[in-house]
């Protein structure tokens, strides 16, 4: 390049040329923070067939327990801490210990990601009486959120996105039979959030490894978290996976997300409910996929790497619970 003037004139091109060069070098910067890294859609799924070799994992088996200290041992790889909220639940006569898993990435509360990651203990869904007795694997009912989240952590510790992030595996939530008995994790994670929570709002995933995935709008979220809803659709279609994430409401569902919006914390189901082998004996494995995982990952990826604004996805209003309650209608998942 060759500048021409007076020397005052070329000090003030030299400057403003430094000056475009630093902004360039800032804006790039900016731009890769919020790009997020490549998706493993081949490790997580990994991560379903290990939690399936455990076993079916409900509320009290030793396959719980072992599950249970493999996804802490995989989190503490890659999150900032790691805890145990344990409590306590008693039904007929018996006493559960039950443990939800947070896992933070970066200071403060910010976007709340969430899944369950116990298994139901009955096969209700199946024909055959014997059969109803017996414990699901939940490849799918469990193990397919999970999965997404293990890898996503991951993803934020190689590169770190611009907002806190908080991983929450909730247990209990299929432990059941009845509503009474079930989504145990996540109320006691919503009991203990007090007013001031300090998240913008949460991603409950659920049944996301379908290998004929589906997802429509969930009518709890589209009432108490439509902002963080409409985000996810949005993110969604722009990546190109709108014939996946269907921009209409099909089912109302009683879910992990119920909880959180009744405590006052926007929380989308982001679910696939048209699957064939819920709560059966055949949610295995073989019925998820790899590229099913990949498309609900890389959307709420993309979701959580996009700049945010707080006060138009965070609401913090407690006046949400009449509304969300008066217009419920309950599915339990």
């Amino acid at each position: 390049m060759q500048l021409t003037g007076s020397p005052t004139a070329r000090l003030r091109a030299l400057s403003l040329a430094a000056l475009l060069c630093i902004e360039s070098l800032v804006l790039s910067g900016c731009s890769a923070q919020n790009s997020p890294p490549k998706f493993d859609s081949a490790r997580a799924f990994a991560i379903l067939q290990k939690q399936c070799e455990f076993g079916p994992r409900p509320v009290g088996s030793a396959a719980h327990d072992k599950t249970r200290d493999y996804l802490v041992g995989e989190l503490r790889r890659y999150a900032e801490s790691v805890e145990l909220q344990n409590f306590q639940h008693t039904t007929a006569g018996r006493t559960y210990k039950l443990s939800n898993i947070i896992a933070r990435f970066g200071s403060g509360s910010g976007i709340l990601l969430c899944a369950h990651w116990d298994t139901r203990p009955t096969a209700d869904e199946e024909l055959d009486a014997a059969d109803r007795k017996r414990p699901i694997l939940g490849a799918n009912d469990g193990a397919s959120g999970v999965a997404v989240l293990l890898e996503l952590a991951r993803m934020f510790h190689e590169r770190p996105p611009a907002v806190p992030v908080t991983i929450v595996l909730f247990d209990g939530e299929d432990f059941g039979p009845t509503g009474k008995d079930m989504f145990l994790g996540s109320r006691y994670f919503a009991s203990k959030l007090g007013d001031k929570s300090g998240f913008r709002y949460g991603i409950l995933l659920d049944m996301v490894g379908d290998k004929k995935l589906e997802i429509y709008r969930e009518g709890n979220s589209q009432t108490g978290a439509r902002l963080a809803v409409d985000k996810i659709w949005d993110t969604a279609r722009r990546l190109g996976y709108g014939s996946i994430f269907k921009d209409e409401v099909k089912y109302t569902i009683s879910d992990d997300h119920v909880p959180l919006i009744e405590a006052g914390l926007p929380c989308a189901d982001v679910i696939d409910f048209d699957y064939a082998y819920w709560h059966t004996l055949d949610d295995t494995p073989d019925k998820c996929s790899a590229k099913s995982l990949k498309t609900v990952g890389e959307t709420i990826a993309k979701v959580v790497y996009s700049p945010h604004d707080a006060s138009r996805l965070w609401t913090g209003s407690r006046s949400r619970r009449e509304k969300h309650q008066a217009s419920r209608k309950t599915k339990a998942c």
